[in-house]
């Protein structure tokens, strides 16, 4: 039996889709090559299968998260991370966090920045350049239009030059829409022992 997880955690928990996965021996040509560009080669979620019911959407879904969240240059892996932490910590989404918590420890090769985080919320107290990204990211979140001028001057003057604040921008809106779909389409679970 598992149950739905509502706490954030740094442990990875399962997700428990309200839609039936595409099943792969079923898939449609279509389908298939549409799960050919999941962000992960890996394995292939229940979540990315969900998806795949529609490939035309997952098709150009994929391909831009790879590129808002995998390219090369720009800002850092582990600070889009934050930028998707801090949205995700806005919406709630319990899955997404743990997910991308562990990707930044593991690309920052410290804990510490998501153990306060998961700590004291959106009042956590970071160094100053992941502050201003986590703080930035949040402030989008909670309502896009309050993100103005005075937010940009403050990335700046904690060292992000300007196409790192559009890489912010994109990594923090891609998980406004991630965490909407990831709360509809199913919950994160922990299965009990």
């Amino acid at each position: 039996m598992s149950r739905i997880l509502h706490r954030f955690t740094r442990t990875i928990p399962g997700w428990q889709p309200r839609v039936t996965p595409l099943d792969l021996k079923e898939a449609s040509a279509e389908q298939l090559d549409a799960l050919k560009v999941t962000p992960s080669n890996t394995k292939v979620s229940d979540y990315v299968l969900v998806l795949a019911h529609d490939p035309e959407t997952l098709a150009v879904r994929s391909p831009l998260f790879n590129a808002i969240m995998y390219e090369t240059g720009g800002l850092g892996r582990a600070e889009r991370e934050l930028g998707a932490i801090g949205a995700s910590i806005v919406n709630r989404c319990v899955y997404c966090a743990a997910v991308h918590a562990n990707r930044h420890a593991q690309l920052s090769r410290d804990s510490a920045v998501m153990d306060e985080i998961f700590a004291q919320g959106e009042s956590a107290k970071l160094g100053e350049r992941d502050q201003a990204i986590f703080d930035f990211a949040v402030k989008l979140s909670q309502c896009p239009p309050a993100a103005g001028p005075a937010d940009m001057a403050r990335l700046r003057e904690a060292g992000l030059e300007d196409a790192e604040i559009v890489d912010l921008i994109l990594s923090t809106s891609l998980f406004g829409w991630a965490n909407r779909l990831m709360h509809v389409l199913g919950d994160p679970v922990r299965e009990d022992a």
